[in-house]
């Protein structure tokens, strides 16, 4: 029986990926006069992996990763004010409202009357709590947990804080490499609610659909029932 349930926050109970769509749209007719886009997509993404041990997730590391994508692919012919425009985007991006995705705002609440919740998110400490926050969903939540990465010795050591059975927890999340796969190698189960955007980082080709612990949901009002017979 399940008596802790984890969420992911980004692209699970709020819009996020969204917003990073917008700027690389930007971001792609900023540079239109030096690269294509498919080479201004391939390079930024090189540099974002590249950095990622160094900055971590979120729009502060993507934003640096833009300013040197965009040198590069100039060959330093990037002017000043178009350096200022993608920092610019960047604090948009960050000042950007929490919109809450349908049915969280009646879900969370109710889950939270018969599990213990935790929400469980990736990324930049500062801009994470800033959307638990304005959010509104933080007092349904009996902890948060913000990581730097998602992965199984991540979870374990959720695990351990808060003295959790893999056998009583499930994490709901947008997406199967972060929020479910590492939660089922470990023996917990796994919930996940597909978003219409994945960023590339978080493709898998690996889909336990087989895996008795596993469940999919199209809405998160169907979260519940599908909980409650896990």
């Amino acid at each position: 029986m399940i008596r802790i349930i984890g969420f992911d926050a980004d692209d699970t109970l709020w819009r996020n990926e969204d917003i990073f769509e917008h700027a690389h749209a930007r971001y792609r007719a900023l540079l239109a006069r030096y690269h294509p886009a498919a080479e201004v997509d391939r390079v930024l993404f090189a540099t974002e992996m590249r950095n990622l041990g160094l900055y971590g997730y979120g729009v502060k590391g993507f934003t640096l990763s833009c300013v040197e994508t965009a040198v590069e692919l100039s060959q330093g012919r990037i002017t000043g004010r178009e350096i200022a425009e993608i920092i610019a985007t960047g604090r948009e991006m960050l000042s950007h409202p929490v919109e809450l995705l349908a049915g969280v705002a009646e879900v969370v609440p109710q889950l939270a009357r018969d599990y213990r919740l935790l929400l469980i998110t990736k990324g930049d400490l500062q801009h994470q709590e800033r959307k638990i926050a304005a959010s509104g969903l933080a007092g349904h939540f009996h902890a948060v947990e913000i990581v730097s990465e998602k992965d199984g010795p991540a979870y374990d050591r959720i695990r351990q804080r808060h003295a959790l059975s893999w056998a009583e927890f499930a994490m709901v999340g947008n997406s199967l490499k972060s929020d479910i796969l590492p939660v089922l190698r470990l023996g917990g189960a796994g919930v996940h609610v597909p978003y219409h955007l994945t960023w590339q980082h978080e493709h898998v080709e690996e889909v336990p659909l087989d895996q008795p612990r596993f469940r999919r949901v199209e809405r998160l009002a169907d979260l519940p029932a599908v909980v409650a017979g896990l």
